[in-house]
């Protein structure tokens, strides 16, 4: 009797264990399974050069950091999907995020206009982030995306001021008719009252359109980006009065991937879009002078201030027609207003 009962409790005491062993391999499968990355598929509007310095180290910091929980795959311009239609790509979900101006993204939020180079509207690149995190545009931005639906709305910051360069020398107003430029289209919409013809190519062609004469010039950018891109080849002559300051950019992911996201891999995506805020803050002003002294390859011209006082009150008058466009651009014309008025009162070195 007890060699049988040792033999049944034996017996149990197998298959128990062989349930368990069996309840271990199970569980080591969903725990691998739960384990497996979340895989985002994400564009910036940079060109690939470009995009070296305004993305690829934030992301690539990214996927280091999440350790295996979450991977970004990175593109860069028009490789998955034509600029002017990632706002409704990142909406719809046929991509994840993106990183880009609201203005070119053909955003259909009212206050896209204020992306990119809102003509007159920053001096400087903190400009951008003061405006945001103190005069109340980030709490505007939130609510515009809101009513849009389908994205969250991550943040904005800046990058570098809105200059022309060109095949042919700038030093005065005149100069500027019929000059084939490429431009955001609120930038080229504007100058197109001095005469200026705007241009839309895919960001990869525009070194080719140079090179063939089918573009004079670009008005898209900072001279640091000029020589990253390569533009600097073609265009001889760097124009310092700029119209803008500071270029404002977004990140902005679908809202149905976004929701996904643990809380805590939301908060490392954040961090490292502050890192690369921080990163182009710097460097973009350290190549906006080192490459005006040193650049060697373009030559820069200037329009005499009295001159170019003419585009600056057509700025104030453009910003006027924006805000008749809703009571939220009303708003943000109201702050601009406001916060440049500040910086003039400031005085040095905010303004001068």
């Amino acid at each position: 009797m007890k060699r049988r009962e040792f033999l049944k409790n034996a017996g149990i005491g197998a298959g128990v264990a062989a349930a368990a062993a069996a309840g271990v391999a199970v569980n080591s499968t969903e725990a691998k399974a739960a384990k497996a990355p979340i895989k985002w598929r994400m564009q910036t509007y940079a060109g690939a050069a470009l995009a070296e310095h305004v993305i690829k180290p934030q992301i690539d910091a990214f996927n280091k950091a999440a350790n295996g929980e979450m991977v970004i795959e990175l593109y860069t311009s028009d490789q998955l999907v034509p600029t002017s239609e990632l706002f409704r790509a990142v909406q719809n979900g046929t991509i994840d995020a993106c990183q880009a101006d609201e203005d070119s993204m053909s955003s259909p939020a009212d206050i896209a206009i204020f992306g990119a180079y809102f003509p007159f509207a920053t001096r400087y690149s903190l400009d951008v982030p003061a405006l945001f995190e103190h005069w109340g545009l980030n709490e505007i931005w939130k609510e515009a995306y809101k009513e849009v639906g389908g994205v969250e709305w991550l943040g904005a910051g800046s990058w570098d001021p809105c200059n022309f360069a060109t095949t042919k020398p700038i030093k005065s107003l005149a100069d500027l008719k019929g000059l084939r430029v490429f431009s955001f289209p609120t930038g080229g919409r504007f100058m197109s009252q001095f005469g200026v013809v705007p241009m839309s190519l895919p960001w990869e062609d525009i070194q080719v359109a140079l090179q063939t004469g089918e573009l004079d010039g670009v008005c898209w950018s900072g001279i640091t980006e000029d020589y990253t891109s390569g533009w600097s080849e073609y265009c001889k002559y760097y124009l310092t009065n700029n119209i803008c300051g500071a270029w404002i950019g977004s990140y902005f992911a679908n809202s149905k991937k976004w929701a996904q996201v643990p809380e805590h891999l939301k908060t490392l995506f954040k961090l490292t879009c502050d890192s690369s805020h921080y990163y182009r803050q710097h460097w973009y002003w350290w190549g906006e002078a080192q490459y005006r002294v040193n650049g060697g390859k373009m030559q820069l011209t200037s329009i005499p201030d009295a001159e170019w006082a003419q585009v600056e009150a057509a700025a104030h008058k453009f910003w006027d027609d924006a805000a008749k466009r809703s009571k939220r651009c009303a708003k943000v014309v109201e702050i601009l207003k406001a916060y440049n008025d500040q910086m003039i009162k400031a005085g040095r070195p905010y303004r001068y």
